[in-house]
């Protein structure tokens, strides 16, 4: 089954986003319960706080009768939680009531006198005639030869605080997850902005890349062309001109920069390879020593090689032998009248430390910044791709490379890191 990167890549971006926004509905609708349930239970608690509160008054009224049958301490019995309180005796009239005047009067409400001398205690809010809702509660009072009904009417100001509060708190947690939401919104918007003005500036910055590159690419390819052309053109004026064969192999030369060219472009572009393996590093040194031993020669470079032959490196093999040739290549030709090339390599902890040697000519303090960079060489027919491409390669390993130069020679440093080294068993 084919495999699509870019799909993959999407969903690899949306599926955290879908799990932010699972996580937050979750929490989201967890604060709305609890704040809701929480303002639904309030009112039972109100009630049960009522309830318990008119027991603790018809105990004390209760004990004050048991000690006064009279009734008269209960003139001075006051709460601020108490609207008012009578007592009734089984005709139905007052025998007590907070507001004296009704002492001794009838209480009209047949309903009412059936529910004061009920078996079980009851309580409800009622409205009273000022419209202040109130709780009512019905029960009894046990004296030495008769029960009284005893009517309790309680404010509900503190009782109803607690319905009150769960209320506020309900509101409050709405407000909260809504002004939580609408911040989410707002980040997730600018961050969404910001995301897409990177991707723009790092689309332009690629084009402006891509600019610099064509026009670089332009200029290496249009210079043997129109060498090229130039050869050709002599050679179809005067083909039996005794320079024909001088612009025939100027033409071959050209065409081998132009093909040396291409080549270093679809290395430079290439991203994958083939798979790491292990292997003995002194074979690939000897093997990138061999292909420039010729070239060596010929400018009169001494060739010192110093790697330990059971030093193992786990890489991919053909990418890491083009580094090596490459800077063997570049330190060979950086001494056209002789010298002396030195490649070594040791172990230093986990890692693994070749070093590439030349006694040329160095390089310029302000040109070592740029050696990495596509297309800059200071050399009149070069790629400039050589050391852009060791850099890609030697990262794709989870390297580094390095450069030092001073005005007697430059010294090339390859780091591969522990988890590319292995040891010959």
């Amino acid at each position: 089954m084919p495999f699509n990167s870019h799909s993959h890549g999407n969903e690899s971006r949306v599926m955290p986003k879908l799990i932010r926004l699972a996580c937050g509905a979750g929490i989201t609708l967890f604060i709305l319960w609890f704040a809701m349930s929480n303002y639904r239970d309030a009112r039972p608690i109100a009630e049960d706080n009522l309830f318990g509160l008119a027991h603790s008054f018809h105990a004390a009224i209760e004990n004050s009768v048991l000690h006064d049958p009279s009734l008269q301490s209960l003139a001075t019995f006051h709460s601020q939680d108490l609207a008012y309180f009578a007592l009734v005796d089984r005709d139905g009239v007052y025998r007590f009531h907070s507001n004296q005047e009704l002492i001794g009067t009838r209480l009209q409400d047949r309903g009412t006198l059936l529910r004061l001398f009920a078996e079980a205690m009851s309580g409800t809010r009622v409205r009273l005639a000022t419209g202040e809702t109130a709780y009512e509660f019905y029960g009894h009072i046990h004296m030495p030869n008769e029960t009284l009904g005893l009517r309790l009417v309680l404010h509900t100001y503190r009782a109803d605080a607690v319905i009150r509060h769960a209320r506020l708190t309900m509101v409050v947690l709405f407000v909260l997850v809504a002004i939580g939401w609408f911040l989410a919104f707002v980040i997730h918007r600018y961050s969404r902005r910001e995301e897409v003005h990177r991707q723009e500036m790092a689309q332009r910055e690629s084009l402006a890349k891509m600019g610099e590159m064509g026009a670089m690419l332009a200029h290496e390819i249009r210079n043997p062309l129109a060498g090229i052309k130039g050869f050709a053109q002599l050679i179809e004026k005067r083909p039996d001109a005794p320079r024909t064969k001088e612009s025939a192999r100027r033409i071959v030369v050209e065409a081998r920069r132009l093909e040396s060219l291409v080549t270093d472009l679809l290395a430079f572009a290439r991203s994958d390879g083939d798979d790491t393996v292990s292997f003995a590093l002194a074979q690939l040194v000897d093997h990138s020593v061999d292909l420039v031993r010729s070239e060596a020669e010929q400018a009169r470079v001494t060739l010192v090689v110093n790697c330990p032959c059971d030093l193992m490196v786990t890489a991919r093999q053909n990418r890491l032998g083009q580094v090596l040739l490459n800077v063997a290549k570049n330190g060979v030709q950086a001494m056209p009248d002789g010298g002396e090339l030195r490649i070594t390599a040791h172990r230093a902890g986990p890692q693994v430390i070749i070093t590439i040697s030349d006694t040329g000519h160095g390089i310029s303090p302000e040109n070592i910044a740029r050696i990495f960079t596509p297309f800059f060489t200071t050399r009149a027919r070069g790629t400039g791709l050589g050391l852009a491409l060791c850099k890609k390669i030697v990262e794709e390993h989870g390297g580094s490379i390095a450069v030092e130069s001073s005005g007697s020679g430059t010294t090339v440093t390859v780091t591969l890191p522990g988890s590319q080294v292995g040891e010959k068993a």
